[in-house]
């Protein structure tokens, strides 16, 4: 499992999302936070959605809001919800042994990544948000990937 830049743009929008729950917050605002293009975050946004990790509001006052709660939304799932190769399955070609010596170490460390962000939830991460070092995760601290 890779970390890509599309998936650590959506893991700081549903951060932003999750710090103001008490209102929507804009697309143009969290494009602007982020420096990206508002035609981009909308891309994200239109797969969180699908997820049912975000939900939108029209009008005037509307904007973007988490689809439920903060403590049930881990960063796998935000990271499923934008990539496509995402998740600890993405390699079930080189399953079939068409990958090299080392292929069990890939494979085994993609799931050990899954696990890892399927263990982290936003509610965590703006728990720790004064605690910039790391995020703790199984009475360890350790640095959020």
């Amino acid at each position: 499992m890779k970390l890509s830049s599309k998936a650590r743009y959506a893991i700081e929008a549903m951060l932003e999302l999750a710090v103001s729950a008490r209102h929507p917050v804009t697309l143009a605002s969290i494009s602007v936070h982020q420096g990206i293009s508002q035609s981009y975050m909308e891309q994200l946004f239109m797969r969180l959605r699908k997820a049912g990790l975000i939900q939108g509001s029209r009008g005037p006052g509307g904007g973007y809001r988490l689809g439920r709660d903060a403590a049930n939304i881990t960063v796998a799932d935000i990271v499923l919800a934008v990539d496509d190769h995402a998740g600890p399955e993405e390699n079930a070609e080189t399953r079939r042994g068409e990958g090299g010596p080392a292929h069990l170490l890939w494979e085994d460390l993609s799931r050990q990544i899954f696990a890892f962000l399927n263990n982290i939830t936003i509610a965590q991460l703006v728990a720790n948000k004064g605690n910039s070092d790391g995020v703790r995760h199984g009475g360890h601290e350790q640095r959020a990937a």
